[in-house]
């Protein structure tokens, strides 16, 4: 495409079948503060600060990243069809040796979303950050589409529904421009600026593959970066998964009508209603962790210690060698403290192909895979 004919499709109007490049740069032209907007981002930013306050009261946030975020992975995968399960996930979280191909992509999510957390204190919220973090969701590296021909179809029908901008300079301009906005519109609430800039993300669609994930990704970090929360356990892929059709049907009307204060209330919904499910899963896991301790100080006095309960935590499904690592005890020791759990129903054997064995803590994975968080007690302990 010449300079002029690309300079010309800058200004012809959205139509499905054609790349968007008149896409408008931000911030929108539209009052998107509405009042009926701001009154949600009141109750949304008070979840969301009840859960970063949850969070915070954790004794051991390490099982909140590395229970939450796993959650978070499987959900985002299976928006774009890659569908595995809760336990497949925490099967293979430390050995991927025998997981299938969608539980391998999801767990690339998980370290997506776990490096970026790190490395926000040193790197902006970016292009650069994107690329990253999209070459690790697809093991692969990923750079800003440079070839045209990307279209979105319905998945039922074929029907192109979207194409969105294309050639690599004009791409870059428009995320120079969603950078600005994420950085400096500083006037918008963060959640209003959170949810324009998902949509922005989404329209520009830089990459070949991975823009969907990379976009919930970068929604989680830029709360963190908005000092709003701080770690990434705002599981909103799972309220987007159980709304799937109207998260693409509300995309959709703000670029086909800037139908924007629909898609805000549809995502500052969403952040609201998910700051509150995480709280009362905080809640349980913490629960189901202090009655844990007190069964297991109660029941096995002489190999009770927080470091080991505290351990399968955070790995529910926990090796011997993990045991080991953490410096816990020598590997025969670890392999006994274990099968000492196992005795008192704490933890069940699982079955591997490999030789080393595998033990799962049914109880948390009951609390991870399902919405209810009631869990049965051990018997003998009143602690809750």
């Amino acid at each position: 495409m010449s300079n002029e004919e690309e300079n010309i499709d800058t200004f012809l109007p959205w139509q499905p079948d054609k790349p968007y490049n008149g896409l408008p740069d931000l911030p929108p032209q539209a009052d998107v503060e509405t009042k009926v907007v701001l009154k949600q981002c009141i109750r949304a930013r008070a979840a969301v600060a009840g859960l970063r306050q949850a969070a915070e009261l954790t004794p051991n946030q390490t099982i909140l990243i590395n229970t939450l975020s796993l959650l978070e992975a499987g959900a985002s995968s299976e928006i774009e069809n890659i569908v595995t399960t809760t336990d497949r996930l925490f099967q293979h979280v430390r050995d991927e040796t025998h997981a299938d191909t969608a539980t391998r992509e999801a767990l690339r999510y998980s370290r997506a979303l776990f490096d970026g957390y790190h490395a926000l204190g040193e790197h902006p919220l970016n292009t650069r950050m994107a690329e990253i973090i999209c070459s690790r969701i697809k093991g692969v590296q990923m750079t800003v589409r440079r070839l045209p021909g990307t279209a979105l179809r319905n998945t039922a029908t074929h029907q192109v529904v979207y194409t969105p901008p294309e050639g690599e300079s004009l791409l870059r301009e428009k995320l120079a421009n969603w950078e600005r906005f994420m950085h400096e519109t500083t006037d918008l609430d963060p959640l209003v600026r959170m949810a324009i800039g998902h949509y922005q993300f989404e329209a520009i669609h830089p990459f070949i593959d991975g823009n969907g994930r990379t976009g919930r990704v970068l929604n989680s970090l830029f709360l963190i970066d908005q000092d709003l929360l701080t770690l990434p356990i705002l599981y909103l892929s799972r309220y987007i998964n159980d709304n799937r059709s109207e998260y693409y049907r509300l995309l959709q009307r703000v670029t086909s009508d800037s139908d924007w204060e629909s898609w805000l209330l549809y995502m500052i919904r969403g952040i609201e209603e998910t700051a509150r499910w995480t709280m009362d899963k905080i809640s349980a896991i913490c629960a189901l962790s202090a009655h844990t301790m007190a069964y297991v100080k109660q029941e096995l006095p002489k190999i009770y210690s927080r470091e080991l309960v505290d351990l399968i935590f955070e790995l529910p499904y926990c090796r011997i060698s993990s045991v080991v690592e953490r410096g816990i005890a020598k590997r025969q020791t670890a392999s006994v403290y274990l099968k000492q759990l196992q005795s008192i129903g704490v933890l069940d054997e699982y079955p591997v192909a490999s030789k080393e064995k595998l033990f799962i803590h049914p109880k948390l994975m009951q609390l991870l895979r399902e919405d209810q968080n009631a869990f049965e007690r051990y018997p003998g302990t009143e602690t809750a």
